[in-house]
Order: C-alpha cells, then sequence, then structure tokens
C-alpha cells in the first residue's frame, strides 16, 4: 500500500448517454452466485424504475425443521458455495447463544482467523473475477505497448513488473483472439468497443495480466481455511462451544499458514490496492452514480466472542448518509416483509417468529416478483456489505480503517461525499481487504503465543436444551448475516437465514419501498440498451449471492419436490 504512488488524475470523463426510452431486461445476470434477473425502465438514457427478482427458491428453512440444532451449520453452509464459512459460524454462533456457552479465547481467535481469510480472498476473487471485466476492456489489451505498460506498474507498486512479463501475456491474449476461442469473454460487452470503457490500452494490459494471477492465487487463500476448517468449501472444524481444529496447533501448521497468508498478503497490497487505485482514477464519474440511503452492520472479529461491541470491525446503523449519528444496532427493529415476494400472505414479522410458505405467481408479476424477502431496519431498506462496514468505522474513528479510507480519498482527490457510490462500494471493498488482512497476522501471532505456553484449549462442553432460542451475526464479505433457532423437545422448530443478498437484492417492501440495487439504480445512465453494462456495473458491486436452490418448486402447483441422493 505504502508503494501506491498518486498519479497525474485523469480529468472527470463525461459519462456516455444514449436517448433511449424503454425496458432493458438482463436475465440470467451472470458474474454472480445463483440466478438473478433484472428488469429497468429507462427514460431518455436514465434508469426511471427497477426491479431486482431472485430466480431461485432456497427452501433451507424448510429442510431444517425437526433437525439436531448441531447439524444446522451442514446444511446452511450449502447456501453458497463461496463464501461458506459465514453460515457456518452464523449457525455455530446461534447455538452457541441458545446453549449459553462460552468458548475458549483460542476458539475465538481461530474463528477469526478463517473468519478474516475468506473475508479478503473473498473480495480478492471479486475484484478481478467477478467485477474487473466491467471496467476492463480485455481485448484493448491487445493494442497496449507493453513497455510503457510496465513504466505504469512499477511507478504504481513497489512489486518488479517487465514488459517481457506483460508481452507474454499479451501473445496470450493475441493466441486466443486469433483462434477464435475467446472462452469467458466471449460475450463481454466490451466487444466491438463500447463508450463506457475509458482505461487506456496499457492499464488494460495490466489489469488483464494481474486477473489471470489471481486466478492461481486464490487456490493459496483456500488451503490457508483449510488447515483450521479441514477443508473448503464448507469447513468441517466449528462446534457450538468451540472448533476442533487439534492438528492446525502444532507449530509447523501454524506456519504453513502464515506463508500462505503472507503470499496473498503481499498480492493485495502490492497488486490489488494500485490495480484498484489505478482503475477508480479513470472512473471519477462513478462516485456519483449508484449510491444507497442507509446502512447497517453487524461487526466483525471480536475480541470477546459474545460481546457484539467488543468486535474490531465495530457495528452500527448509518441512516440518510449522516456519518456524524452513527446508531447502535437493535435487534428488535428487523423485520422480514414478504408483500412483493412469492411467499405465502403480506405480514412482515421478525425473523424469530418467520414462516416460509412459498406461493409462486408468475415471471411477468409485477406485485409480486422475487423468491426474497425483503428485510427492513425500523421499515427502511439497508445497504449491508463492505460499504456499509468501512462507513460504520470510519465513522467511529476505527484508527486501521480511517486511515486507510483517506489515503483512497487522498489518491483519488474526492471527498467522504464519494463512498455513496457504485465506486465507493467497489472501493470499500479493497479497503475491507486491506486492513483485514494487514490485521490478520495480529491473531496469528496471539494464537501462537498461546500454543507456545502450553494453552491448546478450544472447545467447551455444554448441554443441548430441551428448549431455548439464540441468534448468531456475522459480517459476511458480502455483508450483515444472521440466523435465527428456535429449538423445542431438542430438535429445530423454527429457523431463519436473514442474508445479505436479501437485504440488497430483495425486492419492495410492504409501503412499496424499493431494494438497496434498486434504489442504487435510479438515474444510472444507459450508452447502449443493447449492452447495459452500466447496470452490471452498480450491481455487481453489491457482490450478490442469490443463494442456492436446494428444493426444486412446480411453478403451477407450488410443490416442492424432495430428491433423495444415493
Amino acid at each position: 500500500m505504502s508503494g501506491c504512488k498518486p498519479q497525474g488524475a485523469p480529468v472527470v470523463p463525461v459519462t456516455p448517454q444514449s436517448n433511449y426510452s424503454g425496458p432493458v431486461v438482463v436475465d440470467p445476470l451472470t458474474r454472480i452466485e445463483g440466478h438473478l434477473r433484472l428488469e429497468v425502465e429507462v427514460d431518455n438514457g436514465k434508469v426511471k424504475n427497477a426491479w431486482s427478482s431472485s430466480q431461485l427458491y432456497r427452501g433451507l428453512e424448510t429442510i431444517l425443521k425437526g433437525r439436531d440444532p448441531r447439524d444446522a451449520q451442514h446444511f446452511t453452509q450449502r447456501a453458497c458455495g463461496v463464501c461458506t464459512y459465514t453460515h457456518a459460524l452464523a449457525s455455530t454462533r446461534c447455538l452457541d447463544d441458545a446453549v449459553g456457552v462460552d468458548i475458549p479465547d483460542n476458539a475465538r481467535l481461530i474463528r477469526n482467523l478463517v473468519m478474516g481469510t475468506q473475508t479478503f480472498v473473498d473480495h480478492l476473487i471479486h475484484f478481478y473475477v467477478l467485477h474487473a471485466l466491467d471496467w476492463v476492456d480485455v481485448t484493448s489489451a491487445l493494442k497496449a505497448d507493453p513497455i510503457k505498460a510496465a513504466k505504469i506498474a512499477n511507478n504504481i507498486s513497489p512489486r518488479p513488473t517487465s514488459a517481457e512479463d506483460l508481452k507474454a501475456v499479451q501473445d496470450k491474449l493475441t493466441a486466443f483472439v486469433n483462434q477464435g476461442q475467446l472462452g469467458i469473454f466471449t460475450n463481454a460487452d466490451f466487444l466491438g468497443g463500447h463508450p463506457a470503457y475509458y482505461l487506456p490500452p496499457e492499464v488494460n494490459l495490466i489489469a488483464t495480466a494481474h486477473y489471470l494471477e489471481a486466478l492461481r492465487l486464490q487456490i493459496k487463500g483456500s488451503r490457508a481455511m483449510a488447515i483450521f476448517g479441514g477443508k473448503v468449501p464448507h469447513t468441517q472444524f466449528t462446534i457450538s462451544g468451540g472448533v476442533t481444529c487439534y492438528d492446525a496447533l502444532r507449530p509447523e501448521r501454524i506456519e504453513e499458514y502464515r506463508a500462505l497468508y503472507r503470499e496473498t498478503r503481499d498480492f493485495i497490497e502490492q497488486v490489488y490496492i494500485p490495480d484498484l487505485l489505478a482503475v477508480a482514477s479513470y472512473y471519477k464519474d462513478w462516485a456519483g452514480i449508484g449510491g444507497c440511503t442507509n446502512y447497517l452492520c453487524f461487526g466483525e472479529f471480536p475480541q470477546v466472542e459474545k460481546d457484539i461491541n467488543s468486535r474490531w470491525y465495530p457495528q452500527g446503523v448509518i441512516m440518510n448518509r449522516d456519518l456524524t449519528n452513527v446508531k447502535d444496532f437493535d435487534p428488535a427493529a428487523i423485520y422480514e416483509h414478504v408483500a412483493a415476494s412469492w411467499y405465502e400472505g403480506t405480514e412482515a414479522r421478525h425473523p424469530y417468529e418467520g414462516v416460509t410458505e412459498p406461493k409462486y405467481t408468475s415471471l411477468d408479476d409485477k406485485e409480486r416478483y422475487s423468491w426474497m424477502k425483503a428485510p427492513r431496519y425500523q421499515d427502511e431498506s439497508m445497504e449491508v456489505g463492505p460499504l456499509a462496514q468501512v462507513l460504520v468505522a470510519y465513522a467511529k474513528g476505527q484508527p486501521e480503517v480511517k486511515a486507510a479510507v483517506d489515503l483512497v480519498l487522498n489518491h483519488l482527490g474526492v471527498g467522504a461525499d464519494a463512498l455513496h457510490s457504485t465506486l465507493g462500494r467497489t472501493a470499500a471493498r479493497g479497503i475491507h481487504a486491506l486492513t483485514v488482512v494487514q490485521k490478520t497476522e495480529a491473531w496469528l501471532d496471539e494464537l501462537a503465543e498461546n500454543v507456545k505456553r502450553g494453552d491448546t484449549k478450544i472447545a467447551e462442553n455444554h448441554e443441548m436444551p430441551d428448549e431455548a432460542e439464540g441468534v448468531g451475526y456475522c459480517d459476511a464479505p458480502r455483508g450483515a448475516l444472521s440466523h435465527w433457532i428456535k429449538i423445542k423437545g431438542g430438535k429445530i422448530e423454527n429457523f431463519q437465514l436473514v442474508v445479505p443478498s436479501t437485504w440488497n437484492l430483495g425486492p419492495r417492501c410492504d409501503k412499496g419501498k424499493l431494494g438497496p440495487v434498486e434504489e442504487a439504480l435510479i438515474n444510472t445512465p444507459i450508452a447502449d440498451p443493447k449492452r447495459p453494462v452500466e447496470l452490471l456495473r452498480t450491481v455487481h458491486s453489491f457482490d450478490p449471492c442469490i443463494a442456492c436452490g436446494v428444493h426444486v418448486i412446480d411453478s403451477k402447483t407450488n410443490q416442492v419436490h424432495e430428491f433423495k441422493i444415493l
């Protein structure tokens, strides 16, 4: 990060805009987890109205009824194939809460280590694999001068870059194009030229080279998580009362994690952040597009596991973008609405009283149009995720976060208001990755020191109550995640997941208020309605995860089909 040298900032471009009026539908919206349909009305080149529709029925709440509460974490992790550990942690924390157990400090440190690794690896993958192609024109890299590109790369990062290495990447791209094998780029919006892409060819070449490098690096992060988690995805080491990874306490395993971690940290500091700043400096018009109004986060990385106020990234609520008045999070203020969702009824319910009864109408229904519920806090839609986490920490003066935010704002020459935008959301994800990866080694050192002096306790015994209720809060890489459990007769009576993507991508509530992504899309300029990359930029900046469907529902009868896998 210290090697990021401020550049002669390009002038703020005039955002291209057509005079098109009419509907634009993106279905399926790719480079996300799951299946999302997006429909907007465009008026004279700007989005006038928007509908975000989840096209998958999840049904995990139904599957969990009547099961042993200890099974929940194994099922809920299957909601996603990317940040699976966050669901394991939320389910485990809600069971910790229900049974009233306090976990050993080593277990807290290990949970923080795995959550930290999940966080910075997830952001790294998102920036390069899921979001970069919204800003980077890969085919433009074919026109780049590798010598000029190497000079730019060496100016923005302390990591040496040679013109020969960039020329090799360019040659590889040329071979793909000459063979007509564009692979994942076959349907890219930038093909044939697009006025909404501004980067010079040399910056496109640098970003493309790092895109390919990031594909390989994500393996290292997964191996690091597996040292504690047993496997990735779908870790196997969390239990109510602590963790079970005794093998990971051996000094050689701790040092194996440290080596993998440092390689990833170097990439984030010397490649990801310089790339983010370089790309952002050409797209500063997007600091005025794609913003939301309200923010919510639960905080993460506790100093005392059960004390939400001890979390290193703090919890908080920001209303109306007012950074001078951050409120404490109140669990009683959360309600899930279903008036615009494909579920029975219209009554908004607190998660402890939540009901998940599917009732599909049709794809063309504008009143009920999504499988997602619509979570609200004090009846308002709330953006969750890295931007909310960074804004709350910045507003509360958290020193590491404040330093990173100020560095980014100063580098780009913009004020804090620029954070309420698509560009701010993308920058916040990088800030979150950077601050978390730099904090992670402190937790590792603390664990190593505890083990060195003979403290190897990582689990606490407890009894399963016959009747209880509990909640587990996480700030996943994608945002505020909570699991709510009611136990009766020693079995799960009710279980509700309120996940980041329902906060961000959910539909209207019973008062007709738009969900955050619907709000963020209003007034987005569209240059080419047949290739609406501008919509993708804002939607991808939320990093949608439309939780995987594990039941198949008959759209005509609303019958949930069940399958036995042999």
